[in-house]
């Protein structure tokens, strides 16, 4: 009989749990009511998350690709130079060393404005060079030459008969880019902001190579010192991290404001009578 009774008693009280268990949904509205960000916030959110990782993930990318070009940079610095012929031949001549025997055409210089080395202003002297094993011209890229004074034309010192020069070809990262002052009459020397070398060829009616090269310590080399990229792998780790920091404030703020909100409708006064 006890035993009836403790089993009755049992099931009663399980039936109780049963009928009194707070349901899934109450569940989930408390734990709404402890975090309220709202809307507006919540959409920002879903929108800026995405393009700031993003953004740090690229900054990442372009480091490692900077990497990359240094590495292949240093590799190329070791290795002897080649022949213009030889380097017309590679898919991707960005950085070979080459060796050219010829001579400069100081008739038809370009001078390359808006160049800074070290906080001071100036322009980098490219002339035409033509080299005799292949037959073919390329616009040699001498190197930095300061100007201090815009009203006085730079003066440009070229060295005379043959010369033996080496040189790096240079591609630039961005594609090729158009000869600002490409008038057919324009006289020479010119000032440009942008360079193409197949433009210049076009203009002289010359057989020419379609990158332009950058002169080696040596003959005829005015300051050069190139930097192999304009913005170092570090530069762009920092500029990651910094899109990150952004990414954990927004998120930050977002969790703050929904608790923040969540507080002050818990907080709230009453509008019915007791």
């Amino acid at each position: 009989m006890d035993s009836l009774v403790s089993s009755e008693v049992i099931r009663g009280n399980d039936a109780m749990q049963l009928q009194y268990s707070p349901p899934a949904t109450a569940s989930r509205e408390r734990a709404m009511s402890r975090f309220r960000p709202g809307w507006l916030p919540t959409c920002v959110v879903l929108l800026l998350m995405p393009v700031l990782i993003g953004l740090g993930f690229w900054q990442l990318q372009r480091a490692q690709e900077k990497r990359e070009i240094m590495a292949a940079n240093a590799l190329r610095e070791m290795a002897a130079p080649i022949s213009l012929v030889q380097a017309q031949a590679l898919a991707k001549p960005a950085y070979t060393r080459v060796k050219l025997v010829g001579r400069f055409d100081a008739q038809h210089s370009l001078y390359l404005d808006n160049s800074i080395r070290d906080g001071h202003v100036g322009l980098e002297v490219l002339q035409p060079f033509f080299d005799q094993a292949s037959g073919l011209w390329v616009l040699l890229n001498r190197g930095w030459l300061a100007w201090p004074d815009r009203r006085v034309q730079p003066t440009v010192n070229t060295p005379q008969g043959p010369q033996s020069v080496i040189a790096e070809v240079y591609v630039p990262l961005g594609g090729g880019l158009n000869l600002a002052n490409s008038e057919a009459d324009a006289g020479w020397p010119q000032l440009i902001s942008k360079v193409m070398p197949t433009d210049v060829w076009q203009r002289l009616q010359r057989d020419g190579y379609a990158y332009e090269m950058r002169l080696e310590s040596g003959a005829g080399a005015l300051h050069t010192g190139w930097p192999v990229v304009a913005m170092s792998p570090d530069t762009h780790t920092g500029y990651a991290v910094q899109w990150f920091a952004m990414s954990a404030a927004l998120l930050g703020l977002f969790i703050y404001l929904g608790l923040h909100n969540a507080r002050e409708t818990r907080h709230e006064p009453s509008n019915h009578l007791a």
